[in-house]
């Protein structure tokens, strides 16, 4: 039985050019960067051509590249680390309810210490209302933090608009975007774009787990998080991932050598996808205009489709558990909404944010897609969806 794995906003196959990489490091090029002979040089290497290679794809100075151990932790040096160093200027922090929980635990964190926290709504789509912004700032606001893409509906935001807003109003409050769902499938230029801080992790672009890197823009005042040897300036102690950095940097390169004709094919993917799922009774997609399924009067996908690679679907009267476990069987990997918390069940606020039905709240399974996913998969998980969405319902207890 072939394995169609369509959970790829949870994790991703590691490029098998990247394991060769990294196996090099591992087994030859070993050295602690911080050591002095050669070994340790050659270590260094590879973090400063990742530094190169990563801020050439970004258009920002390699200095402005902090290697972390993931998204999650992107996510807290870039809040806990700039609420800290900025607390004189102001106490108030916005963000959004659909955030990451590296994020929204962040600010809970945060709130703890006395800061202020303001969460925006969303529409029906997911995405966030501009002037609900603008009146949400304040005189002692000093950060703002929104995700460019949702990794439960793929939901986009209007993150230059936003970073053109902030800065109109005060050019000094910090702009971070958590872009770990979007980087790989957006071209992101943060000083183009008024962000301050992105936030991206290894194992979302095919690259291994255990790494990140934080962008901060040279000018921002930030406080380290974790203390020790002093490494990469004192920002972010602790040996660095050398083999995780070198292969972050090569999945990023590889994504970045084919964006444009690998997003359209995702597109082209995701669009036929909505179509075949949406035709079985009582399947709905999420986050999308109800007018723009089936429909081709627009041609930015991003308005139609939103992100190239999450699809939310909801399957009345069936839990998400049962369909996912159901699709398993056929070999089928989705995702029971986000993998990133908990197994706890909880409800979802990005779905209650954007008004789901409370019924469909335990009846959403999430299928995200990569470079790897073929038609063949998607004609798969569709026939197997047809297969076993009437028979799970009759075994409904009413």
């Amino acid at each position: 039985m072939k394995e169609i794995y369509l959970d790829n906003s949870a994790t991703t196959q590691v490029f098998p050019e990247v394991c060769r990489l990294m196996s090099k490091i591992y087994e030859e090029d070993y050295g602690n960067p911080s050591s002095m002979h050669s070994k340790g040089i050659i270590a260094e290497r590879y973090i400063k051509s990742a530094k190169d290679n990563l801020s050439k794809i970004l258009k920002v100075n390699a200095k402005e590249i902090l290697f972390t151990s993931c998204g999650t932790e992107s996510d807290n040096m870039a809040l806990i680390g700039c609420a800290h160093a900025n607390i004189r200027r102001g106490k108030h922090l916005i963000t959004t309810k659909i955030e990451h929980p590296a994020i929204l635990n962040a600010m809970k964190q945060l709130e703890e210490e006395g800061f202020k926290v303001t969460y925006l709504g969303t529409d029906e789509t997911g995405v966030i209302s501009l002037e609900e912004l603008k009146n949400a700032i304040q005189d002692d606001t000093i950060l703002v933090s929104i995700m460019h893409v949702n990794n439960e509906i793929g939901s986009v935001q209007p993150i230059k608009e936003a970073g053109e807003l902030i800065k109109s109003i005060n050019k000094d409050i910090i702009f971070h975007v958590d872009a770990v769902q979007s980087f790989g499938k957006f071209v992101l230029h943060p000083k183009k774009m008024n962000i301050d801080l992105l936030s991206v992790s290894g194992h979302k672009i095919h690259g291994p787990k255990g790494i990140g890197f934080l962008y901060i823009n040279e000018k921002i005042k930030i406080k380290p998080i974790i203390f020790g040897g002093g490494q990469q300036n004192g920002l972010r102690s602790g040996t660095e991932n050398v083999a995780g950095i070198a292969g972050m940097s090569l999945a990023a390169s590889m994504l970045y050598d084919n964006l444009e004709e690998d997003v359209k094919r995702l597109y082209e993917l995701k669009k036929y996808f909505i179509e075949e799922v949406t035709k079985i009774e009582d399947v709905f997609v999420n986050g999308l205009p109800k007018a723009i399924i089936n429909s081709d009067d627009s041609d930015d996908p991003v308005l139609l489709y939103g992100a190239p690679h999450v699809i939310s679907v909801s399957v009345k009267d069936i839990r998400s558990e049962v369909m996912l476990h159901s699709l398993e069987e056929s070999g089928v990997f989705v995702s029971a909404g986000s993998a990133c918390s908990t197994h706890k069940r909880v409800p979802s606020a990005t779905l209650s944010s954007i008004g789901l039905e409370p019924k469909l709240l335990e009846s959403t399974i999430r299928f995200s897609l990569s470079v790897h996913t073929t038609k063949e998969d998607i004609d798969t998980a569709i026939e197997k969806m047809n297969e076993y969405i009437p028979m799970l319902r009759k075994y409904i207890r009413r």
